[in-house]
């Protein structure tokens, strides 16, 4: 590893880059990561920051991709007092309707979170670099943290239906990663965990909740495109799109990043 500074405003802090690897997102395309020296813990206030520069946190890892030629991995956010759900999005509201939320520290993970989380990679992922699941491997995931971190959960009863890990931000909420019951498809719980959270930075007071890194040409992860209005990060600037893109609009903005030098690099 490199030690490397970006172009951030938090130069006190203390960076390193990775070597390139294989895109998590894009088949025959490479990456590399810039990380946040892991051993640093870090205040709400800072992430917070860091999040409205690119960033994005994983287990103890906080990165942003700084990678050759593509800039494909947008950091997304939903700004929630202007959003209003789609009507795809209001039958998921009404099919869940009998859910309960409470939270949880993460720090207080128990063996049923586990449980949901294991049942959900091997039925829904089994394809995937998270097959198979281990209590390690969620533990420094999804428990371990360098900041203060909850599970926005959901019940029907005792039982436990959806859980959302979630970092608290000074301008809101970010989405780290959601797990629910499998085997309730009808329920839409992926999608009404989302619109969950959202409510939630509304009833706090707050402005975003921070969905990660929506790619336009990983069909994965275009879910997030459908909640609008979107403002994505580019060349250091957030922008909104007011409505959902279609298929050849997002075609064409991930053609645009795969060939576009920032514009601080192009002048």
């Amino acid at each position: 590893m490199k030690s490397y500074t970006p172009f951030t405003s938090l130069d006190d802090l203390q960076y390193y880059i990775t070597p390139p690897h294989d895109c998590s997102y894009l088949v025959k395309r490479s990456a590399r990561m810039v990380f946040l020296d892991p051993m640093q813990r870090i205040d709400t206030v800072t992430l917070s920051e860091l999040s409205r520069s690119g960033f994005r946190r994983s287990g103890d890892f906080i990165y942003r991709p700084e990678c050759h030629l593509c800039r494909q991995c947008l950091s997304s956010r939903v700004p929630a007092a202007l959003f209003t759900p789609n009507s795809q999005q209001k039958k998921a509201i009404k099919r869940n309707q009998d859910l309960e939320m409470r939270i949880t520290p993460t720090s207080q993970a128990q063996d049923y979170h586990y449980d949901l989380y294991e049942r959900y990679i091997r039925l829904r992922h089994h394809d995937g670099d998270m097959f198979p699941p281990s209590y390690e491997q969620f533990e420094k995931f999804l428990v371990h943290s360098c900041t203060d971190s909850f599970f926005l959960e959901l019940w029907k009863g005792d039982r436990l239906m959806s859980v959302a890990t979630c970092d608290q931000l000074d301008d809101g909420l970010s989405a780290v990663y959601t797990f629910f019951e499998p085997e309730e498809a009808k329920r839409s719980l992926g999608v009404y965990s989302i619109l969950n959270q959202i409510n939630y930075v509304k009833s706090q007071g707050l402005s975003y909740l921070y969905l990660g890194y929506w790619v336009p040409h990983s069909n994965k992860m275009n879910y997030k495109s459908h909640y609008a209005p979107l403002e994505i990060l580019l060349d250091g600037q957030w922008h909104r799109l007011n409505q959902h893109l279609n298929a050849d609009e997002i075609q064409r903005l991930g053609d645009s990043l795969l060939t576009t030098l920032p514009s601080h690099l192009s002048r």
